[in-house]
């Protein structure tokens, strides 16, 4: 199994629901055809091959040779799908072929119908009719064509079942049955992936549970069936529907809600505020409730964009003197070599709006750069690309805060990543407090944030990323007004529910209502560590970089940090050797670091081989280590210690060159193989060292969470460790 989440669509027809499911995936896709994919373009072996090869795309490759005439035996006999399946398709390419010979115009009421029933979604008919989809929306609406709404029964017709479980359909009659309560329409997250995971479904049932204990009714929209805001008992309301523009703006007109949430699904929902803004203020529809006008809760969309456009966001951080690292907005080629050349090599180039650091790389020269644009991004003024300094050695900071309507702004929590700036936030262990960070840092970081979000006019959640410079210089990386991927660790850690106290913030309490007023500094250390899949993608490298790759996370908590890494790194399944040897190869950039490391395993009890560049620095040092080939240079090499069960753990940092890609890829998949234990960063190489140190002289035993919050018990706790440590050094 490689899927990291999945969707489903509910409908009244296999078709209907087909086409809302590929929807809903968020793939690009407004429904299965009707679309120009690139399978279309394909010649008729590379299609063949696509039928007949099992592989994410193939339903669009079914699409497109259909759509060149391949009939449904042949198809069948090349993909062995069953012919019921395919029949209907078949349909659905007719349906287009009718809807292509038509204008918008022509397009009677029962025409729409007939269309809508098979799950044709306004884009979709916009694209063939050659109009937009707003005007689909509005030719739609003047005939009376609208969804109707079915209930799914929780009860089994036993009896009437108190939360309705909805979904949409076009038939005649609507089972929604919508109440003049107050109440509250919260946006989900769609369907987990990288970059974009249960973080924010966990945000979604705070904010759920929170407004009804508030008194409000919430209405919860999602089309992700493993997420617990899917639960039919976690809202009052529930719609299994996609999250697109047209489907909010369907239960936005149904529903009558006075306010709408977007900050905490992610991407997904954020990038319909802007659309769902502009009806509200074209049609300025009133709440069922009677209390006034539909709206978007918390932070405006407008300020949203501002902080995700690159030349708004600028601008507001050169009016508030907040330093960021140089760079811009590249449009073309030219512009990209430009301002490569301005501010110096290495660079961080990505996609303007990502999330997950898609397509997110780091560039050392510009023949790498051109090959990156070449085959990464399309690089156009409608699609600028972002270039920034690299900020080598830095360490990078996450700070979630939390802002009311009255200008109010608590610092929620401070993150000290692990690993180093360059490797992507969702990937990088952190730890809460900070460890490394000194306090005039530190004071930097709170007021830039504060200031940030008072000109935002942040309301809920905001998450900024920093980097501190090895001469302690800090530099704001992005800032994003939404809640983050690490609200729920910040939660645990300081013992606050922070998308709650959001919530009920959008919904008119300022922070002293909740008495939440000043930041919370645990006197424990709390560690997130990242799980990452590589065993399940072959020949995909461990390197981490830019790009997320993170599956999920784990929480390590404890008083003393190096143990609470130890914890986190356990739970991730990371087996951390007490004694055996280690096998170290660093680049040249990392090559200042390497005596501290490997004295610190030396000091553990570890037995040091190193390749040749990486084992003269340590001779000249006069440390003990044995030499082993590199994989080209001949036998025994490393990958051959690693067969025999002679290297416990591996401490490798790419050079990134052309032969790194061929024999360090295969000695770090290898490892991986082998399940031993692989780290590529000097920091983490650090953090582990320290970790194995306190394993070897520690116990670990397990406390209760809510115990890290019981000042008793923590004052105890602190008496304990400190009479431990004086014992040891005596």
């Amino acid at each position: 199994m490689k899927s990291v989440g999945e969707s489903m669509a509910v409908g009244r027809t296999f078709q209907e629901s087909f086409q809302k499911a590929v929807r809903s995936l968020e793939c690009g896709y407004s429904g299965w055809g009707c679309a120009q994919v690139k399978e279309l373009d394909w010649d008729w072996d590379k299609l063949k091959y696509s039928l007949r090869v099992p592989n994410p795309d193939r339903i669009h490759a079914v699409y497109a040779a259909m759509k060149r005439g391949m009939k449904v035996d042949d198809i069948h006999e090349l993909s062995y799908i069953d012919k019921w399946f395919l029949t209907q398709l078949r349909e659905l390419v007719e349906v287009e072929q009718f809807l292509l010979a038509s204008s918008l115009s022509d397009l009677t009421k029962d025409d729409l119908y007939e269309v809508k029933k098979r799950g044709f979604s306004d884009r979709q008919i916009a694209f063939v009719t050659k109009s937009s989809e707003m005007e689909v929306r509005a030719r739609r609406l003047s005939l009376g064509v609208k969804p109707t709404y079915k209930r799914v029964d929780t009860c089994a017709a036993e009896f009437e079942a108190d939360t309705p479980y909805m979904y949409s359909s076009y038939d005649l009659e609507c089972e929604s049955a919508p109440t003049q309560m107050k109440k509250v329409l919260i946006l989900g997250g769609g369907p987990n992936r990288i970059g974009q995971g249960i973080e924010f479904d966990y945000c979604c049932c705070h904010t759920s549970f929170a407004l009804q204990d508030a008194g409000y009714e919430t209405i919860m929209m999602n089309s992700n069936p493993e997420t617990v805001s899917t639960d039919y008992d976690t809202s009052d309301r529930l719609y299994f529907e996609p999250l697109t523009v047209e489907d909010v703006l369907n239960i936005i007109d149904l529903e009558g809600p006075d306010g709408i949430i977007v900050q905490f699904g992610g991407q997904t929902p954020l990038k319909l505020a802007l659309p769902i803004q502009n009806y509200l203020d074209e049609r300025r529809p009133k709440s069922k409730s009677g209390a006034g006008f539909v709206s978007i809760w918390g932070t405006s969309p407008d300020n949203i964009d501002a902080a995700e456009d690159r030349e708004r966001f600028n601008a507001i951080l050169n009016e508030l003197k907040i330093e960021q690292p140089k760079g811009g907005i590249a449009k073309s080629e030219k512009d990209a070599l430009a301002i490569a050349a301005e501010v110096g090599y290495p660079v961080v180039v990505r996609p303007s709006y990502v999330l997950g650091g898609r397509a997110m790389e780091i560039v050392y020269n510009n023949e790498k750069l051109v090959t990156y644009l070449e085959n990464a991004v399309k690089v156009d003024p409608e699609r600028p690309v972002l270039i920034d300094k690299y900020l080598t050695d830095a360490v990078e900071i996450d700070i979630d805060a939390l802002a009311d309507l009255h200008g109010n702004v608590v610092i929620g929590g401070i993150m000290e990543h692990i690993e180093q700036a360059g490797v992507h936030s969702g990937d990088s262990a952190c730890m809460l407090p900070t460890k490394t960070v000194s306090d005039s840092c530190l004071e930097t970081i709170r007021s830039w944030t504060a200031k940030l979000a008072k000109r935002l006019n942040v309301c809920g959640l905001m998450n900024c990323q920093y980097a501190i410079t090895a001469s302690s210089e800090v530099f704001l990386l992005e800032a994003n007004p939404r809640a983050s991927r690490t609200v729920p660790f910040v939660s645990k850690a300081i013992g606050r529910p922070l998308a709650k106290y959001a919530a009920l913030v959008m919904s008119g309490k300022s922070l002293y209502d909740l008495n939440f007023t000043k930041e919370v500094i645990p006197r424990h250390v709390s560690v997130k560590e990242a799980v990452l899949p590589f065993e399940k993608f072959q020949g995909c490298d461990v390197l981490l970089g830019p790009e997320m790759r993170s599956t999920g996370e784990v929480m390590g908590i404890h008083y003393e940090s190096s143990i609470a890494f130890a914890k986190a790194q356990i739970a991730a399944g990371q087996k951390l050797p007490l004694s055996g040897t280690l096998f170290l190869s660093l680049n040249e950039l990392t090559k200042p670091q390497l005596t501290t490391i490997a004295r610190a395993f030396s000091g553990l009890g570890f037995e040091i081989i190193a390749t040749s560049g990486t084992a003269r620095v340590l001779e000249l040092e006069g440390m003990p280590v044995e030499r082993v080939l590199k994989m080209h240079e001949g036998r025994p090499h490393a990958a051959d210690l690693i067969a025999n069960g002679q290297i416990q753990l591996m401490v490798i940092t790419s050079s990134g060159d052309a032969l790194d890609q061929i024999d360090g890829r295969k000695l770090r998949r290898m490892a991986l193989a082998y399940k031993i234990p692989v780290i590529t960063t000097v920091a983490g190489a650090l953090a582990t060292a320290d970790a194995i140190k306190s394993l070897k002289c520690n116990k670990i035993k397990m406390t209760a969470l809510q115990d890290y919050f019981d000042v008793g018990k923590v004052a105890a706790e602190l008496k304990n460790l400190q009479s431990a440590s004086s014992i040891s050094a005596s």
